[in-house]
């Protein structure tokens, strides 16, 4: 067998950390194991394995794999060959190994790897240098247990029985208190000083530390016949492998950093012990003592009944195995006896005892074993299979097997169930009490070893010691009679040896024994005055005196023994003596007592070894002390040590002693060799400082004690502190050697403690009723606390040792009921022992702990493996301590508060740095306990659920996990989290309550929960948005149990205030495609909607509802789902402005959808009564609840694109409103013609002049009513239906279209008739088109008859306007006053009223004066100083059709004011024209204003033939009167083509207002030619006016001017 050490240190991964949670998992001959998994790209795992080899050809197969949800992916893999291993005892630096993507395989067996990855892996593999027994030695240990097998005589067994009974199972390796190489790993430990032990759970595990017992099942159990075959070369081999690999469920496993001993029964441990046992000679007890701890790796753990498990059998056979190891050397006849001390139970049967024939054939080098270890592993073999043959009768003190169950074994605080690989345990309530039960031993009984309990031979001696004790108690023994007395000789006092000063009445002295003292000292001399006497008396001869004494005596232990002899019993039964033995022994010990010290005498050799925390007594704030050892008459002192409070001496000091009532004198001194010391000499018999004392009671010693004694005052005004130490060995003649009086207290203690607790209490512990400041010393009930009280006063046992001695006995059993309360107070009062100096020493505390009689190391331990257990059942508190249990709650308190005491004990008596904070390892635990419930209720998630809610509903194994086919199992995930933490809110928080500023449990259970489950949610939805094989419904609803979840626990949790939580971004994409679906199911729901209302005839959903129900029904599924993402809550405000983009988007596309659909079938409805306006309504309710959904959805706060995208909606629906507004208003234009012709025909027939006068004001006004009335009747009837059906917006619209039509149509058909010539028609139907009033004059042209408005007339329509105004108005229901002012369909017809009553000259004034851009928009026209200077070319004119130059001189008369213009023609430049025939332009100018009827308004040039570019070089003379100024006239210059017998056509039209010259006076004009004269609404309402007065020349002259336009030309 080879021992393989291997240490995966860390690795370095390709690729992005947060991919990376991986683990490691080695495999070698069966055995496989695993670290912990990792995060990051850079784990470091820095674990260590360890496995046995038989096989060398073989190798280590290395593989890193990735968690994953569902399932693990392999990162890569390593094969070492194990040859290449190198061998040694010391870690080293590791080598990088490349991981490879597959493996190689030869024979069904890796051989090696292949296709390198990018990753590495640091890893260092060692064999252990060999080590084993010699040959001798492993022969006679064979020899010596095969002796064992022979003693048994009655037992039959078979292998048939041992067939049937259940397999042995291994106890669980434990590390004892004094082995270096087994313990915990040390992140089990928050704090480790020494070892500390801890079982590991009963199932595989990923999270182990050190798995070295992390090994598969071997898939066949070898039979049980096999085992017993001695013929076999390999049953030493298989007997291992079944008891550590076939059973694994079975056996409690060994520690997680078991060292060499984790997967070979320990055997490799045995060696190393038996190595040592060649040394033949006597050790003394203490020594066998620590040996036979030493040996036990195997603890068992308790059973349910809490009796001890296997491994305290193991121990005992083992214990025997030491006692032997001392008589190894003895005399042969010695021998016999060797195996006396083998409890019955334990021998065994003779049937199978193994001959010599049986024993292994000689090594030839193919067994895995060298010959020694494999004589030694066959014989322990033996002895393990025939231990099952013990009888189970039921007995309570008969160890009962290890259970198989889940409470087998416990489990560490970083330990986590693999619960992929095994169905794991019930939770809570079918868990929680059997595994309390199981551990109701507390720490297992290799921590707190109880030794004593097997040791015979020391139990035998504290019982007679005991007995001693209790018969003549020292708390009843007879007082000293003392009275003051006259020495007559100087004598000295019996207590401090000083001299009895004075003339008379010096001391005191009893009257019974003769024992003299000062009066000062008498209260210290504590010997029974009755056996004191007795000796005197004895040894002076003085029978009859003493014969008295002794019947006194007598008498008194008759009475003690009549009196209390239940003390008597408990001590019996205690030690389990024969009632005829113990009678035996009650007389020995009271003859004993009688005989007292007269033939008593021992030699006693004390060391002094050294001192600490003296007082200083010198200047210099030091001392020099030396000691001086008195016993009886004999006083020796040691050397002085100068200038040290901490002296050590090491001095050895031989006395006899006669009396057992002699006292030991150790008084410690400061040396002075000044003058003051020595006058003090001469006047006294001290001359040095006293340092303190201590008085040791002789009777107190035995055997060899090694003990800190605590220095004491002499007298009040002393100024003492420390201790010393002092090494005592005592040889009682008579007596055999035995171990000190603390040890024989320990003994009784832990003696007592078993019985009360084990055999009498059924494994539970007692709890005794105290009050008062010292309850907390009173460890059992009146009789058994009364037997440990007189032994520890009668040999000098202190009380804080007997408090730790109970401490370590409770250690044993701190899970039963009451018992961390009671160790709670135990320890806080040790601690107070230590930690609380007084005012009178300086001593430390950690000093005064070193000075402690029950070891420092040895408590220190105790308190470490305790500390550790607690962890670890802290860390599995919710199966410890039921929520359901108060009394188990209690004892959690509890059980937090000792951990605390700990930690108090490490600051203030260990006096360590910063130990870990009570507050921050119970948080620990708590986290830790949650990680495991966590992953206990994932992956049990159904059936926990169908037991919780009891469903009787059945899925196959492969669909109880998370799926990506369905979402049912995240729903009952949350539900078994919150039955978590409202258990730990509501239960567990108000017990954990001492850290109320550090530690909330329901908190800290919502945050751990939270964040593992949104690792795992995460994870889950990253799957599930690859595929979406789910409704996205679905995905809503589990996001509404999420974020409830969230808002419930989580959101106010200190360590997330002020972070966004990340889960709405989980659910982003699915929320998203749900408002994708949503928005089809809205249009859908849309066409229904309108469908509905269709058929229904867009009824109004109520009397004050003017709108119908599609509008409503619309709204109402945009609000429901607007409500959904409301109540989503979404906390991240990126992803809620992600959301309302889209829903607004939504929005967007049902509402234009339906307005599309209306608008379409808008016109159809319009001849029916109250339909337009219900769809209007309609339409106007889409803009009013837009803007109520605008609001909901944030208003202001909304995001801006989404804000933006809804605006912009409101626009477009308003413009859809608009638009119907119109279509409504324009389908009663018929009927608004017809009205409007009726009232054109009323007013024609008004006559009479337009003056000012009362009566004609009366005529007009009753002229108006009469013209009104078509047009009144009409709008009636419709305005009070609108008035009622729409709504006011909806009105307000109406009545602007309706007013418009109105407006427009008298202005069309009353005020402006059409053009009468067909010039005239040509030029304002072109001007139509460009001011776009085609509509106004397509009718105006069909009309033949022409009109013109009398003055009265017009004042008729005047107030006709005023009428219906006022009507529109309507008392302000109606169009606003200004709306109706500002109007410009009025203003336009207000203006051509206006125009009708002014002159012709007057007009024409008007239209010159407004109409400034005729031709080229008024641009082009250039000025020179006279024709000559040719200007530049011009600028700002679009394609001239040529261009005229002139020159104008305007005169003004001095006299008269009259201007003349005189305008030469000069040229026309760059015509153009296109002509197949002769071409003859001339130029045609005409002085266009008012005044002109009188006058020459027009010259011609003469025409030129086929000239392009003309000259004429003639001049024309303007007179234009003194009327107006040059401002109200313009010339209009025209080019045109002389045609014969026919019209002239026309080339090109120029205007030049003669204001433009005014200023200059005389100037050349170059003219651009335009094709057509240009107007505004202005120009052509003067045109169509005065197109109707066709009696007036210059009129008809002046339209058909402004009406020319350039002729087509050939061919285009």
């Amino acid at each position: 067998m080879s021992l393989l050490c291997v240490r995966v240190k860390r690795a370095k991964f390709q690729g992005s950390p947060d991919k990376f949670n991986t683990y490691v998992t080695l495999k070698v001959q069966n055995v496989k194991s695993t670290t912990v998994a990792v995060r990051g790209d850079q784990p470091s795992w820095e674990q260590d394995f360890m496995f046995e080899i038989s096989r060398l050809d073989l190798g280590l197969s290395v593989e890193v794999w990735n968690k994953g949800l569902i399932w693990d992916t392999m990162v890569g893999t390593v094969w070492i060959a194990l040859k290449t291993v190198r061998q040694s005892d010391e870690e080293g630096p590791g080598e990088w190994s490349t991981l490879e993507a597959e493996t190689l395989m030869k024979d069904d067996e890796i051989c090696g790897t292949k296709n390198p990855t990018p990753h590495k892996i640091l890893l260092d593999t060692r064999f252990e240098l060999p080590f084993d027994i010699p040959e001798e030695e492993a022969r006679y240990w064979t020899y010596k247990l095969e002796q064992i097998n022979v003693l048994e005589t009655d037992s039959e067994y078979s292998i048939q029985e041992e067939s049937q009974r259940k397999p042995l199972p291994t106890a669980a390796a434990q590390c004892s208190f004094e082995d270096p190489d087994s313990a915990v790993d040390d992140r089990d430990s928050d704090y480790r000083s020494e070892t500390s032990n801890s079982i590991p759970p009963p199932y595989h595990t990923t999270s182990q530390p050190n798995a070295s017992v992390h090994q598969f099942p071997v898939p066949m159990r070898l039979p049980q016949q096999l085992l017993l075959q001695g013929n076999s070369r390999d049953s030493c081999n298989d007997s291992m492998q079944s008891y550590d690999l076939d059973y694994p469920e079975r056996r409690a496993l060994s520690p997680t950093s078991s060292s060499r001993y984790g997967s070979s029964c320990n055997v490799s441990q045995g060696s190393s012990q038996l190595s040592e046992l060649d040394q033949c000679h006597e050790q003394d007890d203490d020594r066998r003592e620590r040996d036979s701890i030493h040996s036990c790796h195997s603890s068992g753990s308790f059973s349910r009944d809490g009796q001890v498990g296997f491994g305290e059998q193991e121990k005992a056979l083992e214990v025997t195995g030491e006692e032997e190891k001392g008589r190894v050397c003895e005399p042969k006849d010695k021998k016999k006896d060797t195996t006396t001390h083998l409890p019955p139970d334990l021998v065994l049967p003779k049937d199978h005892v193994l001959g010599p024939q049986e024993s292994f054939p000689e090594e030839n080098g193919s067994s895995p074993f060298t010959q020694a270890r494999a004589h030694w592993i066959r014989a322990v073999t033996k002895v393990r299979l025939q231990l099952q043959e013990i009888p189970d009768d039921g007995h309570p003190s008969l160890p009962q097997w290890l259970p198989e169950g889940p409470a087998g074994g416990l489990y560490g605080i970083d330990s986590m169930p693999d619960l992929r690989r095994k169905k794991p345990l019930p939770l809570v309530s079918d868990l929680a009490m059997s595994l309390v039960q199981s551990r109701k031993a507390g720490i297992t009984s290799a921590m707190a070893t109880r030794t004593s309990l097997k040791d015979e031979e020391l139990k035998s001696h504290v019982y007679k010691k005991t007995l001693q004790a209790l018969i003549y108690p020292i708390s009843c023994t007879t007082p000293h009679n003392f009275e003051v007395w006259t020495a007559t000789t100087p004598t000295y006092c019996y207590e401090c040896e000083g001299l009895l000063w004075g003339i008379a009445r010096q001391g005191m002295r009893c009257s019974e024994c003769g024992v003299k003292c000062h009066e000062k000292c008498q209260d210290l001399l504590n010997a029974d005055c009755l056996q004191r006497a007795a000796e005197k008396s004895s040894k002076h001869g003085a029978e009859d005196r003493t014969q008295n004494i002794i019947m006194a005596m007598k008498d008194r232990m008759k009475i003690r023994e009549r009196n209390k002899p239940e003390i008597f019993e408990v001590i019996r039964d205690v030690f389990t003596v024969s009632k005829v033995a113990h009678v035996q022994q009650m007389k020995t010990v009271k003859q004993s007592v009688l005989d007292g010290t007269s033939k008593w005498s021992a030699k006693i050799t004390i060391t002094v070894v050294c001192a600490q925390g003296l007082q200083a007594k010198d200047k210099t704030g030091s001392s020099d002390p030396y000691v001086t050892v008195q016993v009886g008459k004999t006083k020796k002192r040691t050397k002085t040590i100068f200038g040290n409070l901490n002296p050590v001496w090491e001095e050895k000091f031989h006395f006899e002693c006669h009396n057992s009532s002699d006292r030991i004198k150790v008084r410690v001194w400061d040396e002075d060799d000044d003058i003051k010391s020595r006058v003090k000499q001469r006047l006294k018999r001290e001359s040095d400082d006293f340092l303190g004392q201590t008085i040791i009671e002789v009777r107190t010693l035995s055997g060899e004690m090694d003990v800190w004694y605590n220095l004491e005052k002499r007298t009040d005004k002393s100024a003492v502190s420390g201790a010393i130490r002092l090494q005592i060995s005592v040889e009682i003649k008579g007596e055999e050697k035995v171990a000190p009086y603390h040890v024989q207290y320990t003994c009784l203690h832990e003696n007592l403690f078993h019985y009360l607790t084990d055999i009498q209490g059924s494994g539970g512990v007692l709890i005794p009723e105290a009050r008062g400041d010292d309850a907390w010393k009173v460890y059992f009930d009146e009789t058994a606390q009364e037997i440990v009280d007189e032994f520890a006063m009668r040999y000098g046992i202190e009380s804080i040792y007997q408090a730790m001695t109970h401490f370590a006995c409770l250690s044993s059993k701190y899970m039963c009921p009451g018992v961390p309360a009671v160790m709670s107070t135990l320890l806080a009062n040790i601690n107070a022992y230590y930690a609380h100096t007084t005012a009178s020493t300086n001593v430390s505390a950690s000093d005064r702990f070193a000075a402690s009689n029950f070891g420092k190391e040895r408590f220190v331990k105790l308190l470490d493996q305790l500390h550790n257990s607690l962890r670890i059942d802290l860390s599995t508190y919710r199966n410890n301590f039921p929520a359901g249990s108060p009394e188990r709650l209690q004892d959690l308190k509890s059980t937090v508060d000792l951990l605390t005491s700990i930690t108090f004990f490490r600051m203030k008596v260990q006096e360590l740095q910063s130990p870990p904070r009570a507050s921050q390892v119970v948080k620990d635990c708590v986290k830790a306990c949650l990680n495991s419930t966590y992953e206990y209720i994932f992956n049990n998630c159904h059936d926990l659920y169908s037991r919780q809610y009891q469903l009787k509903q059945e899925l196959p194994p492969e669909e109880q996990g998370p799926s990506i086919r369905n979402l049912d199992f995240w729903p009952k995930l949350i539900t078994l989290i919150v039955s978590i933490i409202e258990e730990d809110k509501n239960s567990y928080t108000l017990v954990l309550n001492q850290f109320p500023q550090e530690l909330n449990v329901g908190k800290v259970s919502a945050e751990v929960m939270w964040q593992l489950f949104a690792q795992d949610m995460k994870y889950a939805l990253e799957e599930h948005e690859k595929d979406r094989l789910c409704k996205s419904a679905d995905y809503m609803n589990l996001h509404f149990k999420v974020k409830w979840l969230h808002n419930e626990y989580v959101r106010d949790l200190p360590a997330l205030q002020g972070q966004v939580p990340e889960y709405p971004v989980w659910f982003e994409q699915f929320v998203l495609q749900w408002l994708d679906e949503n928005e089809d199911v809205s249009l859908e729901f849309l066409r229904g909607a309108l469908e509905r209302d269709k058929k229904d005839g867009f009824q109004q959903t109520s009397e004050h509802a003017l709108f119908s129900c599609s509008v409503v029904d619309v709204f109402t599924q945009l609000n429901q789902s607007f409500e959904i993402i409301r109540k989503l809550e979404c906390p991240d405000p990126n992803i809620l402005a992600h959301y309302m983009r889209r829903f607004a988007k939504t929005i967007g596309k049902v509402l234009m959808q339906y307005a599309n659909i209306l608008s379409k079938s808008f016109p159809d409805y319009c001849t029916k009564e109250k339909m337009p306006c219900i769809l209007m309504n309609n339409m106007q309710q889409l803009r009013v609840q837009l803007e109520k959904m605008f609001e909901a959805m944030g208003g202001k706060e909304l995001d801006p694109e989404a804000a933006d995208s809804l605006k912009e909606l409101q626009v477009k629906l308003n413009t859809v409103l608009d638009e119907l507004s119109m279509v409504f208003g324009n389908s009663f234009q018929v009927r608004i013609d017809e009205c409007v012709r009726q009232m054109a025909d009323i007013l024609g027939q008004v006559r009479g002049p337009g003056n000012a006068s009362p009566n004609a004001r009366a005529s007009v006004a009753q002229d108006a009513d009469s013209v009104l009335r078509p047009l009144m009747d009409f709008l009636d009837g419709n305005l009070t239906l609108f008035a009622t059906v729409c709504e006011k917006t909806v009105l307000k619209r109406v009545l602007k279209e309706l007013w418009r039509v109105v407006m427009n149509t008298m202005e069309r058909m009353i005020v402006l008739p059409p053009l009468t010539d067909q010039t005239g028609t040509q030029l304002i139907f072109t001007a139509a088109k460009e001011l776009s009033h085609l509509s106004k004059l397509k009718d105006h042209m069909v009309r033949e008859e022409t009109r013109s408005l009398t003055p009265k007339q017009c004042e008729v329509l005047d107030l006709a306007l005023d009428t219906i105004k006022q009507y529109f108005h309507a008392g302000g229901n109606g169009l606003k006053k200004t709306f109706l002012e500002k109007s410009s369909d009025l203003q336009s017809l207000r203006y051509a009223l206006s125009l009708y009553t002014q002159t012709t000259d007057t007009l024409i004034k008007t239209f010159v004066r407004s109409q400034t851009a005729q031709v080229h928009d008024g641009k082009g026209i250039r000025f020179t100083a006279n024709e000559d200077i040719r200007p530049e070319k011009g600028s700002g004119v679009d394609d001239p059709v040529g261009e005229v130059s002139i020159q104008v001189d305007l005169f003004t008369h001095p006299g008269t004011g009259e201007h003349k213009v005189t305008v030469k023609v000069v040229a026309a430049n760059d015509l153009k024209w296109q002509t197949a025939g002769m071409f003859r332009p001339f130029v045609e100018v005409t002085m266009v204003g008012p005044h002109q009827s009188e006058k020459k308004r027009k010259f011609t040039t003469k025409s030129k033939s086929n000239n392009w570019a003309p000259k004429y070089n003639e001049t024309f003379h303007f007179l234009l009167g003194n009327e107006e100024g040059p401002e109200a006239y313009e010339l209009q210059i025209c080019v045109k083509d002389y045609c014969f017998a026919r019209e002239d056509r026309v080339l090109g039209l120029a205007v030049m207002p003669l204001r433009d010259v005014a200023a200059k006076g005389s100037c050349a004009c170059w003219c651009p030619l335009g094709r057509k004269i240009h107007m505004d609404e202005t120009g052509m309402t003067i045109l169509r006016i005065l197109s109707q007065r066709s009696n007036d020349e210059v009129a008809r002259e002046f339209v058909k001017l402004k009406s020319e336009s350039r002729s087509m030309e050939e061919g285009s």
